[in-house]
């Protein structure tokens, strides 16, 4: 959804695995280090505006990320997203322009930004695919509390394998039951 080569049906859990957030946090590590090089009179405005826009368009992903069970909060955020996206290619040119990224530094840049407000842009445009209430209202009780039955396991290292083994069997059966009585609880409502 977010790249030609990834696949349309795979599961994301958190903001930290997207795409756009992975290529935002990078672009803006790497502005934070080339910025340490930056005149000492840049410090508290163009050093401390590139910073703090490069940054905030990954808060406001992970934001977008937990307001997904309403869409216009949702979308609201990625657009403030792609709104400090946009500022950071501002302060970028203007880092370039006085001299203090080189070339291949500003044109790699100015690149990573380009792609974030695309990815950015196909997200809010395709809102009700990433949107939580679609998903809910439109799955089964089971589909919708997936999530929560994943099997965990405990390895101790001072536990034999055998009795390892029956506490986990004890705690996948205690999942299940658990499990169960969400599904019917779900299906109350």
């Amino acid at each position: 959804m977010e790249e030609k080569n990834s696949t349309k049906n795979q599961v994301v859990l958190s903001y930290k695995e997207l795409n756009v957030y992975k290529l935002a946090f990078d672009s803006a590590m790497r502005i934070y280090l080339l910025s340490k090089k930056w005149p000492a009179e840049e410090r508290y405005s163009l050093t401390d505006q590139a910073r703090r826009s490069s940054r905030s368009v990954c808060g406001n992903i992970a934001e977008a990320w937990r307001k997904r069970r309403y869409p216009a909060h949702f979308v609201s955020k990625l657009s403030d997203a792609d709104m400090e996206a946009a500022e950071t290619e501002n302060w970028i040119e203007f880092a370039f322009h006085c001299h203090y990224l080189h070339k291949e530094n500003y044109d790699q840049l100015n690149d990573n930004y380009d792609h974030i407000c695309r990815m950015l842009t196909i997200m809010m445009t395709n809102s009700e695919s990433w949107c939580l209430h679609q998903k809910i209202k439109n799955s089964s009780p089971k589909e919708r509390f997936k999530p929560f039955a994943c099997r965990f396991t405990i390895k101790e290292p001072g536990i034999a394998k055998a009795q390892q083994k029956n506490i986990n069997d004890l705690l996948y059966q205690t999942q299940n039951v658990l499990f169960s009585f969400v599904l019917r609880l779900a299906s109350c409502v």
